[in-house]
């Protein structure tokens, strides 16, 4: 009979789950009801208890177990405490199966922790479900080729990609939590405080509901015959900050640089390849897209296959977004838009 154990982690507060924590805590509730296996799920952090009762729901039918391992060590992710950490926590849960968010915490330890007790790791996983075995699914060459996995290897790690079930919501109950003792490791490194770069620089966001994406026709001559790429910059930023949206990016923006002298082309300072999405790049999972002067061929449209409403803006009213790409399509410009847009933005939140 297999057992589930669920790792978990706390957020900067230190006092609740993550998001993709708890959404690894429905994985493993879902999973555990399929198998009528026993679930366990597991807390990292430096105070548990109260972060324990968002996930008490969880773990209330017969032979579930809430484990936490806590203390000042793990109020900082580090390689050393955090491997420590979750071995402590495998090792008492005797699991078969350990599920946790893909998280930059947990993608840093897990394949160490695996090796530790000589189990096999999968990442990027989808969906689970179970018949004769359990079966784990994901995708490949850049979400293009979907594959199910099985293993009868245990224990078996699998890492859950974030936005693929729903966070485990339940009403909040005094939870019953078993303290793991670990013996921590000599330390080397000091966390001596946090960096965040400002909201207006951060322009990649996987929480937002709407994901904006810019394509090259912002760079390229407008109707009155110029090039306007400073305003488009600033309609562009401007509506990041106001809408709180994520900002992508086609290939071909992304891919434009700065020629030599007397042949150099106009871009968009904060793009980089990492806002690129498609299939040289990311297929992020938000609720709703928009996107701008941008044509929707399939490499870059592939990319959005996770995107709930898809909407464009387009002056080219035969672009592959009018072909059944998009929900709705815009035929207009995109500058006049996004500047009227903005305007309103503003004006609701004075």
């Amino acid at each position: 009979m297999e057992t589930i154990l669920v790792l978990t982690h706390v957020d900067e507060s230190g006092s609740a789950l993550t998001k993709a924590s708890l959404e690894a805590v429905t994985a493993g509730v879902e999973l555990a009801r399929q198998l009528s296996a026993a679930l366990t799920i597991g807390i990292l952090g430096p105070a548990s208890a109260e972060a324990a009762n968002s996930a008490a729901g969880a773990v209330a039918a017969p032979g579930a177990r809430l484990l936490a391992v806590s203390g000042e060590a793990f109020a900082q992710p580090r390689y050393a405490t955090d491997a420590a950490g979750c071995e402590a926590l495998c090792r008492a849960a005797q699991a078969s199966i350990v599920l946790a968010p893909g998280s930059s915490r947990f993608v840093r330890v897990a394949a160490g922790v695996a090796h530790r007790l000589g189990g096999f790791l999968d990442t990027h996983i989808t969906s689970l479900s179970s018949n004769d075995c359990v079966d784990a699914t994901r995708w490949f060459y850049r979400q293009r080729v979907e594959a199910t996995i099985s293993r009868e290897a245990r224990p078996w790690f699998l890492l859950l990609d974030a936005g693929t079930h729903a966070a485990f919501a339940a009403e909040p109950a005094t939870a019953q939590v078993e303290a793991v003792d670990v013996t921590l490791p000599t330390t080397r490194t000091t966390v001596e405080g946090l960096r965040s770069p400002m909201r207006d620089a951060q322009t990649i966001r996987p929480d937002a509901q709407l994901l904006f994406v810019a394509g090259a026709g912002w760079t390229k001559k407008q109707p009155d015959g110029q090039i306007h790429v400073a305003e488009a910059g600033q309609l562009i930023l401007a509506f990041l900050r106001l809408s709180g949206a994520s900002l992508g990016s086609s290939k071909s923006l992304a891919d434009q640089k700065a020629e030599g002298p007397g042949e150099e082309q106009s871009v968009l300072p904060f793009l980089s390849h990492m806002n690129q999405i498609g299939q040289t790049g990311a297929t992020p999972r938000h609720a709703k897209g928009l996107s701008t002067c941008c044509h929707g061929e399939e490499p870059h449209v592939v990319g959005w296959r996770f995107v709930g409403e898809r909407r464009a803006i387009s002056l080219d009213q035969n672009c592959g977004w009018t072909r059944g790409k998009a929900d709705v399509v815009y035929i207009t410009d995109a500058f006049q838009v996004i500047a009227k847009v903005n305007e309103l933005l503003q004006a609701r939140r004075s």
